[in-house]
């Protein structure tokens, strides 16, 4: 029977296993096992890529590779990496495996730079995903008996509703509550006696001080757990939100082009490093300049091949984010590697006078700082030759007031940023409130050089 997209005959099956997928035992899986279940499914999965997406046949033709080509794991090295303009040019559908009537749902990006990059699931990959899901919350510690105050943003965004699905394949007690109005998320949070709040660490922040503004004592309440994702952040804001929230704060890690959430989370027992669920993924580092692998343990580009995907299938997906994978066991006895906390992307990094600054390292910085809040924006202009690089504070409402507080937190912010990223700066100090709040990704920077 022929492909409904590229009629091609005898598609490779789409499914190469039975549910249930969630078992402890695929967490602590001998890594010799692991490795076997990897290439068997990888051959799967791009004989199915280049089966039934004219881009990836293309493209591996183009570089003399295919399926046959996949001998060991490390064989993936010698086919091609696809990255985001690859979907865009593709758009809407150019690179799924079967027809949008076969899809369950569509999610996509903003597309705010232009078109959107459209991502699609059938059925199979809904329930995948559930899993992987329920997976990482288990890893959070979070369980049936919890009340889960979802406030990623639902609708073409990923993160709302996976991590909706998630809690609900769990079992736990969902509170389908999005982004927005934050002063009701604090009443809702009170009210219901959630235990897990799920947010960007940004809007977390901010949930932590409309409460504080409102006198609500969040952190005396029932809530143990914050499931944060969607944008890097700094081990200091951990501290930050552990401490304002009274609660764990655990990282997850996904991205829509993959999954969604989900690819990856930090277990709560050790909060050092995602463990990447190896079963589903194929995980690579690369050398963001040249492609090339990246030294073990070395920082490099996160590199994702899906093992498991039926209707978009990745192939060496470029991520962008800059991490370091590490084989280093962990304390909680699963067996998957771990990817260290992503320090920021290669296409979001800012090269400011030959130096590189990622906007988390600006954010380890100012948090903990007196008087300033670890809200920020980071403005880069060039006057003739010269790049000039501002970094926008707020102070906190009681220093606002005395020019002496202002004065010592402005160059104690200089300071810093000098001693530990390596490049000067000019600080400017704003009213409480007056950085942009953001009830999804926080915008940290603007770039006025490429206007």
């Amino acid at each position: 029977m022929c492909s409904p997209i590229t009629g091609v005959a005898n598609q490779p099956p789409a499914r190469p296993y039975k549910a249930p997928f969630f078992s402890p035992r695929l967490e602590t899986m001998a890594r010799g096992d692991l490795l076997a279940l990897q290439l068997e499914r990888l051959v799967r999965s791009v004989s199915r890529a280049y089966s039934l997406v004219p881009h990836y046949q293309q493209a591996f033709d183009a570089a003399g590779v295919g399926p046959d080509s996949l001998k060991t794991l490390d064989d993936i090295r010698r086919f091609p990496l696809t990255t985001k303009d690859d979907l865009r040019r593709n758009y809407p559908f150019g690179m799924f495996t079967v027809p949008p009537s076969s899809l369950a749902r569509l999610h996509a990006s903003s597309g705010t730079t232009g078109k959107p990059t459209v991502v699609g699931y059938t059925d199979w990959d809904l329930d995948i995903w559930a899993e992987l899901m329920a997976r990482s919350m288990t890893a959070a510690g979070i369980g049936p008996t919890d009340i889960v105050h979802n406030a990623y943003g639902y609708g073409l965004f990923t993160g709302g509703l996976g991590a909706h699905d998630g809690a609900r394949r769990l079992g736990a007690t969902i509170v389908p509550v999005s982004g927005g109005n934050t002063e009701r998320q604090v009443m809702l949070l009170e009210d219901f006696g959630a235990t897990v709040l799920c947010a960007t660490p940004s809007y977390a922040l901010t949930i932590a001080e409309m409460a504080e503004t409102m006198g609500v004592d969040l952190k005396g309440g029932p809530l143990r757990v914050g499931l944060f994702g969607a944008e890097p952040w700094s081990p200091a804001m951990r501290t930050e939100l552990e401490a304002r929230l009274g609660i764990t704060a655990v990282d997850l890690y996904g991205l829509s082009e993959i999954m969604g959430p989900g690819v990856a989370c930090e277990c709560a027992q050790a909060q050092d490093g995602h463990h990447l669920w190896e079963d589903h993924f194929l995980f690579e580092s690369i050398d963001p300049d040249s492609g090339e692998p990246a030294p073990p343990g070395e920082p490099g580009e996160l590199v994702v091949t899906t093992l498991t995907k039926e209707a978009l299938p990745m192939v060496r997906y470029r991520t962008r984010d800059i991490t370091r994978l590490t084989d280093e066991p962990c304390v909680c006895g699963r067996t998957h590697r771990r990817m260290m906390r992503v320090a920021g992307r290669s296409d979001d990094m800012l090269i400011v006078r030959g130096v590189n600054v990622f906007p988390s390292q600006v954010e380890a910085v100012l948090v903990g700082i007196p008087d300033v809040a670890p809200c920020y924006q980071i403005v880069v202009d060039r006057q003739k030759a010269l790049d000039d690089l501002v970094v926008e504070i707020e102070l906190i409402p009681d220093a606002i007031l005395d020019p002496e507080r202002i004065e010592r937190a402005k160059a104690t912010v200089k300071q810093r940023i000098r001693t530990m990223i390596g490049i000067g700066c000019e600080v400017v100090a704003k009213n409480p409130g007056a950085i942009p709040r953001s009830e999804g990704k926080a915008v940290r920077v603007r770039d006025l050089r490429t206007a």
